[in-house]
């Protein structure tokens, strides 16, 4: 079986989140290619996954680049933090994403059968074995 240049389609992501502009298409096409070659490198099992339970790829790509558009509307200045101070008032702001980018969550690459956790190891210090 080949593997598909992107998980989902536009359409998937509409169907999950929102009605799409054609440019909001466009760029979520991109963005779900992008999104499929980062799961594919970066959970290797991701075909077992997607075997056990059909579409799981799909879903995580959609979330992937529902986050990363969000970020793109939200924050398109892509500030990290900003405040603001009238008289006795305050305001502030912290974006979880404010460059937009594109990333899976530790859940997530736990669901397509990622790292597991970490692993214990020694590095001697002095040099010997």
């Amino acid at each position: 079986m080949a593997t598909p240049a992107s998980f989902a389609t536009p359409d998937d992501l509409a169907k999950a989140w929102r009605t799409l502009t054609t440019a909001e298409g466009e760029r979520a096409a991109l963005l779900l290619a992008k999104a499929s070659r980062r799961i594919r490198l970066t959970c290797p099992n991701w075909r077992k996954a997607e075997t056990a339970d059909p579409g799981v790829c799909a879903d995580v790509a959609c979330d992937m680049v529902k986050r990363a558009m969000t970020a793109e509307t939200t924050n398109p200045e892509g500030w990290s933090q900003t405040s603001s101070t009238t008289g006795p008032f305050s305001d502030s702001h912290t974006f979880a994403n404010p460059n937009a980018d594109l990333y899976l969550t530790s859940a997530e690459i736990l669901l397509l059968g990622g790292r597991r956790g970490a692993k214990a190891f020694a590095v001697s210090m002095n040099g010997g074995g």
